[in-house]
């Protein structure tokens, strides 16, 4: 169920609760990291460490907070009746580019065969919008489309249209179909290319809609489905497992003002065309034109009219897909890190909610956090050439001989305080769903934990790697690099040794030298930079195993255990699609566009 929102009294002593405690961890690291001078008397580098230590910590207790509201907060339903005639008429969005179109229109065949075995009268209709680039791409989505309607008896309720000119991307799709269309549907369900969404989960959400006329956008929290690597099922669990927690934290501290994620939520058409318009920033990319991550906007410009904007994490029956390795998703990454970037010109805008600029801070702190991580640690390693502390202890007793025991003894509680922030959620999270009985849809309580302490390890053996791709986006951006858009990597993702070599050997290098660094300069940082520094050369490697299907029962979802519905449908089409197609192109004298 979904959570009751707070009275506004109620939402601002949330919030100030949670930063609060989350500066009471800054400032805890803070102080604890200054008694690393104590001895020798401080001075800028340790000042300076402690300053990055303070806003590094901040951010991941701010993360941890919004986990601790989720697993202490009840949910319910929010007020509507689950039996009313739906009054509107509602259009689901398929944006569309350079997609396989037998593998995405067989999803709109599967949600509108679900609808209709729902036997319910609303009247929904679907609007494929191609900004494919590709003419063959695009001569085969015609021709599927054609076969899409003549199978689901879609003439009057399917239509299909390409851009000639793709400007704005998905935003600007969408943006030309409200605009051009609109005025025809009380509401728009605006999904992805991979998004598959039950038929009795898109009835309820127009439900929810009719009941409060004040609700502009209804956003879902989406399952990942089909994952197979290694890193897409680690991905697919998290996202099962413990982002429901995470959002429920997110959905009691957004009262009014909450997030859209871009796909699988549904709009009011008025609101949004009323609202939302983006016109082009000033300036060339990175930081100029389109607005990239254009769903915060959005969020943040309905805020701006009056219009709630709710996440409804109980909502079941939404799923998307992931990416399947490493590179892939740091392609995507990139991608958002320029649009979040990109908000530091639109923080300031004029009218919006206090909190809608918060989000846009998150949003960028997100991404430039790692620059904070890595500074420490660059400080750390040249901080015996600036002040160079004396030594304490004979090498035989004491391997770290820039650490006294007693400032050893702080740097141990601080590492523990900050993995803790890190570490400690999951686990809560894993308890309370073996003891609730949530676990059983994971494979038991015991599988459940299993699966939170290999989640553990593969995210730290894998964040070292993340966190160099991250870095680098972030660099690209401030030195005027546009990535563009790049199509999404669909299907198998297994990458060779030598692709992930490639990929990744920037990364080796910079392992190499810090480690090196490290041993020259500062050898009593080693082993604490080790966690870091052997990940980052072992990186090729850690790509190429990653990428590759798990047999492991570990990691497993409930989707595993029980197919849902509408990925049985889909899956039953797109096969019998799929063997159509085969049998034409055997057939003497078949044409295949």
């Amino acid at each position: 169920m979904t959570l009751a929102p707070p009275s506004r009294a109620g939402l601002y002593a949330l919030r100030g609760l949670a930063l609060l405690l989350s500066l009471m961890a800054g400032l805890g690291a803070f102080v604890l990291f200054l008694q690393f001078g104590d001895v020798d008397g401080l001075d800028g580098i340790d000042i300076a460490r402690a300053v990055l230590i303070l806003i590094s910590t901040l951010w991941l207790a701010w993360g941890a907070v919004q986990a601790l509201i989720g697993l202490t907060t009840f949910a319910r339903a929010p007020a509507y009746d689950p039996a009313a005639p739906i009054r509107g008429r509602t259009v689901v969005l398929v944006p569309v580019y350079n997609e396989d179109p037998e593998t995405t229109f067989s999803r709109v065949a599967a949600m509108d065969a679900s609808l209709a075995e729902c036997r319910d009268p609303a009247e929904v209709h679907f609007a494929i919008l191609s900004d494919t680039r590709k003419d063959d791409i695009a001569a085969r989505e015609v021709e599927t489309f054609a076969k899409l309607v003549a199978e689901r008896a879609g003439i009057g309720r399917f239509f299909y249209r390409r851009r000639e000119n793709n400007v704005g991307k998905k935003a600007g799709n969408i943006e030309d179909f409200i605009t051009r269309s609109g005025a025809a549907y009380d509401f728009a369900l605006i999904l992805d290319a991979d998004s598959l969404m039950e038929g009795a989960t898109v009835l309820q959400m127009i439900r929810r809609m009719e009941a409060e006329p004040r609700l502009g956008l209804l956003q879902t929290l989406p399952r990942v489905i089909r994952a197979r690597s290694r890193f897409g099922r680690a991905m697919q669990f998290s996202a099962s497992f413990f982002s429901p927690v995470f959002a429920r934290g997110l959905a009691m501290m957004q009262g009014t003002t909450g997030p859209f994620w871009g796909h699988n939520a549904m709009v009011r058409v008025r609101a949004f065309a009323e609202s939302c318009g983006l016109p082009a920033l000033r300036g060339r990319p990175p930081f100029g034109g389109h607005v990239m991550s254009h769903d915060y906007v959005e969020a943040a410009l309905l805020a701006r009219a009056g219009w709630i904007v709710r996440l409804d994490d109980d909502l079941g029956g939404s799923y998307e897909e992931g990416p399947e390795n490493i590179v892939d998703h740091a392609k995507r990454d990139r991608r958002w890190c320029q649009g979040n970037l990109q908000h530091s010109r639109i923080i300031g805008a004029p009218g919006l909610r206090p909190w809608s600029r918060f989000v846009f801070a998150q949003g960028i702190m997100a991404y430039i956090a790692p620059l904070f991580w890595l500074g420490f640690l660059a400080a750390s390693i040249v901080a015996p050439l600036i002040a160079p502390p004396p030594d304490y202890f004979p090498e035989p007793y004491w391997p770290f001989p820039y650490f006294p025991p007693s400032a050893a003894s702080k740097a141990i509680g601080l590492a523990i305080g900050i993995f803790g922030l890190l570490l400690l959620p999951k686990i809560l999270i894993a308890l309370r769903a073996g003891l609730s009985g949530q676990a059983r849809g994971f494979g038991g309580a015991g599988l459940a934990l299993a699966s939170t302490l290999g989640e553990l390890a593969f995210s730290s053996l894998t964040a070292p790697v993340l966190l160099m791709y991250a870095t680098r986006s972030v660099l690209q951006v401030l030195l005027g690099r546009d990535g563009g858009w790049p199509t999404n990597n669909r299907g198998d993702g297994s990458l060779s040794l030598m692709d992930s070599f490639m990929a990744s050997h920037w990364i080796v290098t910079i392992g190499l030298v810090g480690l090196g660094a490290t041993w020259t300069f500062a050898p009593g940082l080693l082993l604490w930079l080790l966690p870091v520094g052997l990940p980052m050369v072992a990186a090729p490697l850690i790509l190429w195993w990653s990428s590759h299907p798990s047999s492991s029962r570990l990691m497993s979802v409930p989707a595993d255990y029980r197919q849902p519905q509408i990925v049985a449908l889909h899956d039953a089409i797109l096969a019998r699609w799929s063997a159509e197609s085969a049998a034409a192109l055997k057939t003497p004298g078949t044409a295949h566009a």
